[in-house]
């Protein structure tokens, strides 16, 4: 026990961090609606602005971090809710695209303000010993960072009993309306629980940076992924139990890290744990338990093309043309357009997914790393380059009916919630596996007799079009119509004799298959492939550049990939992909917020402001026109209907 013993206490510490950023996270959600997937990269900007005000503009700490909980962290907050009220009257799986676009724009501005690489953060706590714990010192800094997650819970817990906006705030979301007629504005609770929030996000930001000793803009994202599975252990409802679970959790996790630490297999097991937490609770927790907040609002389908058949007949020819043109005027440039060719298959397998099925998946990516590892295993042993594709498509199978157990329990948030963790604990414990990558270069080759850039292109061109066409052929047939009637009302299936979850299974089987054979074709390009081409995060890149790229089948398949890989091979900037992933963040938050309909709505508000201005108010035109003897030409022509002859 004395062995465990300080691990316990780094777990208790690094628990309480997790547990005050869950807390944040849950009254958010509990009081919008909105779950903020988004919530980590506040936290690391709040980690980055205590840096520049105490390390660079050489601030006091104590200074530094009241602007930052007490200043940025409000401002930030009453940002988000303007950002949740936008997507408050959405479907749910845009308001996941909306919060994933949040923290790819985040991550992608950090980036361009701080840079790439990883900082030096010094603890700012005292560090002294404060008393021996069965010889084990506990350091003031640990008992500060536990006394102030206890606190912030106790506080918290005593705030909705005792007050009257804490009332108001377990309230607000069951009954807005009721709040409202009993003399309390829904929208200064939803306000004051995101500055509490996000003060938290802040708090916990700055805290974790410390324990780290880093400032790195991923490693501190993961705390929220971290705080997901507090807020599991909490399902997503008690903020005070979201604090304990966050203790759990870390407790967990550093014991792990002891236990594991001789073994080479299970190495990599304690980083997981907090997804494992996560993936284990959702699916264990009774399905009534896992109520979605908030109105259920169903997606609306895609407007009528503005284009004939003939036009866009005709748009498609042309397109196809240009690219069978693409290496005579494409260069040094054409591996970013062999690039972008496999990743079609990837962004046609998610289209299916996310625009057909209403189902998102957060661990493409994932995926993706599955094929591309099992196509360097094939060929190692001398299977055939197309088998080997094939086969790496087909290992993501197994992988896909895993996912297809909370697929089938789940949906919309908790099966978006499900797959992050999945993703992230294929990244932190299997990627390194010798069944997998085995921390090192897996080698790859071409498909013989392609061994150049423009041979390999039209290979790959031909494989991109099938698996759309192969897509658009899923899409227009029974299991297409089954699954867009699934995204609209999975009862109204089941009534009618349609096994939702058999559709379920089989759009995440297909969707899994094609990402596997899009990671075989990405790790052909180069002779070799790491796990470090398979970055999680890239997972949550995919889904907003799909969001902007439009949400037409061969659209979407295209341009995205076109969007993520070729446009910045024609920019000579460092910086190229920084501004492209904010641009995509922004333009994923701006696609989310309007995919009701908001956008036209506002259009027409506009126009009618701008003809009441012109010709005065609607109802006072229609009472001059009613006070007005009609002319002559209309007492002609018009027919009197109903008057005698």
């Amino acid at each position: 026990m004395s062995d465990y013993l300080p691990f316990l206490v780094i777990g208790v510490v690094t628990g309480s961090i997790y547990g005050l950023c869950a807390m944040g996270l849950v009254l958010t959600y509990k009081t919008s609606g909105v779950f903020n997937i988004g919530h980590g990269a506040v936290c690391a900007a709040s980690a980055f602005v205590f840096y520049s005000l105490r390390d660079q503009a050489d601030l006091p700490w104590p200074v530094a971090a009241l602007l930052v909980v007490f200043c940025f962290g409000p401002l930030a907050g009453l940002l988000l809710e303007r950002l949740a009220v936008a997507l408050a009257p959405v479907a749910i799986a845009y308001k996941i695209v909306g919060t994933v676009g949040l923290l790819v724009a985040i991550r992608a501005l950090l980036g361009l303000v701080y840079g790439d690489s990883t900082r030096f953060f010094p603890q700012f706590l005292p560090e002294d010993k404060a008393f021996d714990l069965a010889s084990v010192a506990v350091g003031w800094d640990d008992l500060i960072t536990l006394g102030i997650g206890a606190a912030s819970a106790l506080a918290l817990f005593l705030f909705f009993r005792l007050s009257r906006l804490g009332t108001a705030m377990r309230g607000v979301v069951d009954d807005p309306q009721l709040l409202s007629m009993a003399g309390t504005s829904p929208v200064r609770v939803r306000r004051a629980a995101w500055v509490i929030g996000t003060s938290f996000a802040a708090m916990s930001g700055v805290l974790f940076a410390a324990v780290q000793n880093q400032l790195d803009v991923n490693v501190l994202t993961l705390l929220v992924v971290n705080a997901f599975g507090a807020a599991t252990i909490a399902r997503f409802q008690s903020v005070p139990t979201a604090f304990a679970g966050g203790i759990l959790v870390g407790v967990v996790q550093a014991v792990l890290s002891k236990a594991v630490g001789t073994s080479e297999q299970l190495q990599g097991l304690d980083l997981a744990t907090p997804f494992l937490v996560l993936f284990l609770g959702l699916l264990l927790i009774p399905r009534r338990k896992l109520v979605e907040i908030g109105r259920v609002v169903r997606p609306t389908p895609p407007p009528a093309s503005v284009f004939g058949t003939r036009t866009r007949a005709v748009g498609y020819t042309g397109a196809f043309g240009l690219a069978l043109l693409v290496p005579t005027f494409a260069a040094e440039e054409l591996p970013g357009y062999n690039l972008a060719l496999t990743q079609v298959v990837l962004f046609a397998s998610l289209h299916l997914l996310v625009r057909s099925s209403g189902q998102i998946s957060l661990c493409h990516f994932g995926f993706a790393a599955v094929g591309a590892a099992t196509f360097g295993q094939m060929l190692a042993k001398d299977v055939p380059f197309y088998a080997a594709v094939v086969l790496g498509g087909l290992a993501c199978l197994p992988v896909a009916l895993i996912v297809s157990v909370p697929a089938i329990r789940l949906s919309g948030l908790y099966l978006a919630l499900a797959t992050l963790g999945f993703g992230i604990v294929l990244a932190q414990f299997a990627y390194a596996k010798s069944w997998m990558f085995g921390g090192g270069q897996l080698l790859t080759e071409r498909a013989p007799g392609l061994d150049t850039d423009r041979a390999y292109y039209y290979l790959l061109l031909g494989i991109a079009i099938a698996s759309v066409l192969f897509v658009l052929a899923v899409e227009h047939s029974r299991l297409g119509r089954l699954l867009r009637a699934m995204a609209d009302s999975p009862v109204a299936l089941s009534t009618l004799g349609a096994s939702v979850n058999v559709s379920r299974v089989i759009v995440f089987c297909i969707s899994c298959f094609l990402a596997g054979v899009s990671g075989a074709l990405y790790a052909s390009l180069f002779g070799a492939v790491t796990q470090d081409a398979f970055n999680f995060v890239q997972s949550l890149v995919v889904l907003a550049v799909l969001a902007v790229a439009g949400r037409r089948t061969v659209t979407a398949a295209f341009v995205a990939p076109f969007l993520l890989y070729v446009v910045p091979v024609y920019i000579d900037d460092p910086d190229t992909a920084q501004w492209l992933q904010l641009a995509f963040g922004v333009g994923a938050m701006a696609v989310a917020a309007a995919s009701q309909g908001a956008v036209r709505q506002w259009l027409s508000r506009q126009s009618v402001t701008l003809a009441d201005r012109a010709h005065g108010p609607a109802d006072e035109r229609r009472r001059t026109a009613a006070d007005e003897p009609p002319s002559s030409w209309a007492v002609v022509d018009r027919p009197l209907v109903g008057a005698d002859t």
